[in-house]
């Protein structure tokens, strides 16, 4: 299996109707082939509260997903990659959408352009997707915003490029002050070659960090921090431990991302604290710094496969549990400086606990180390915040490990 047909996340079965469709397009130059998917293969694609369209996925685990909430698959662009940002719409604008699927993060950000910014302003948007049946799809789907046509004509335009689709079907024409370039490639590939300092915004909207672990390494939002203004903000879904501590490993600010569709909030990151205003939750951040289940993933030279990567990171946990990091075993570090009433679960907790010389969740070394949260607020500071916590914390952990400090 290639890598592309290994990072394409939607069901195989669609995934080939769609190639069959444009490859038919190509050889006879006849709209009836794209226009027949979205009628002639419904069950593929599934209508949200919203009424926006997403499309299902291939079977994961043992289940098969859809790419969006099923709460509604455009107005999740909005709350998630749109609201969070601060863009000063007199000025021009610049972002980053990785894993831009059907388009609705960038239609979403081209009708919020529209709908706010000067007659001075342009827009850029660079789309990076490296699954070509995927952007194909999005040409499928009814639009739901008007500014979904004018996304569906830079896909277009780009797979015709690609030699993938032949014929100019959409009509809405693209505004002169938006730019939009789809890059139809590796992101590992693709992020290295654009400038410094460059985005206001970036989007990153993978499938699963299962799925695409390469897409949220810290090796790649190193690449981020390079290729990110000072005051730009990052916007993606998932609340997972190891995408936090990987912002933070890149030197980014991480925060508390909108609730939507789901039961916990996404995460923002920036190079600056002024950016974001709400910490994560206090426990997240006692368990990304104190436990193993903080250990992100890695890609050094920015080539390893999915599988590579999740292989190395259950390595890295292997060997840090009980040597550099908390066992996350019955959420250990989350009881540090608490009483505890179930007498088996406190026996598991501090048995945990000992192997990292801490004698018990009330000792002085538990009181120690959950110090900083302490001085817990939901408000972002930038001297107290998520990442200043997490940090003090992860080093409070090292000195009572290697005997540092005195009690």
């Amino acid at each position: 299996m290639t890598y592309i047909e290994e990072a394409t996340v939607i069901d195989d079965t669609i995934y080939d109707l769609i190639n069959e469709a444009f490859e038919n397009e190509r050889k006879y130059n006849d709209p009836v082939y794209r226009n027949s998917i979205f009628k002639g293969h419904k069950e593929y694609f599934v209508k949200t509260d919203d009424g926006s369209y997403s499309i299902k996925s291939k079977e994961i685990n043992n289940k098969v997903e859809t790419l969006h909430t099923s709460t509604g698959a455009i107005s999740e662009s909005f709350e998630k990659f749109i609201k969070p940002l601060k863009l000063d719409y007199s000025q021009d604008i610049a972002i980053l959408d990785i894993c831009a699927g059907l388009g609705y993060n960038t239609s979403a950000a081209i009708d919020d352009f529209m709908k706010n910014s000067t007659e001075d302003a342009n827009l850029q948007i660079d789309l990076l997707e490296i699954s070509k049946p995927t952007l194909a799809a999005g040409l499928m789907v009814p639009s739901p915003i008007k500014a979904h046509d004018i996304t569906k004509k830079a896909i277009e335009d780009a797979l015709i490029a690609e030699d993938y689709a032949s014929l100019s079907l959409e009509e809405e024409s693209i505004p002169d002050n938006i730019n939009l370039n789809i890059f139809i490639d590796d992101a590992r590939k693709v992020i290295q070659k654009l400038e410094d300092n460059v985005y206001d915004a970036i989007f990153l909207d993978p499938f699963s960090q299962n799925m695409a672990p390469e897409l949220v390494s810290v090796d790649f939002f190193r690449e981020f921090r390079r290729v990110i203004k000072d005051n730009g903000i990052v916007c993606t879904y998932t609340s997972s431990a190891p995408v936090r501590m990987a912002f933070i490993e890149a030197d980014f600010y991480v925060s508390l991302g909108p609730i939507f569709g789901r039961f916990q909030g996404g995460t923002l990151a920036s190079p600056s604290p002024k950016n974001l205003t709400k910490s994560l939750p206090k426990n997240d951040e006692i368990k990304m710094a104190l436990s193993d289940v903080g250990i992100p993933f890695r890609d050094p030279n920015l080539n390893l496969s999915s599988k590579e990567i999740l292989d190395n990171r259950t390595e890295e946990r292997h060997n840090a549990r009980h040597n550099t990091k908390i066992s996350s075993a019955v959420k250990t570090p989350i009881f540090l400086a608490q009483e505890m009433d179930d007498e088996p679960l406190k026996r598991r907790v501090e048995r945990n606990l000992r192997k990292m010389n801490i004698p018990g969740v009330l000792s002085e070394e538990a009181f120690y180390l959950v110090g900083p949260e302490e001085n817990y607020s939901e408000d972002y500071a930038e001297d107290n915040n998520s990442r200043t916590r997490v940090i003090e914390m992860a080093k409070r952990l090292d000195e009572i490990k290697n005997n540092k400090v005195i009690f």
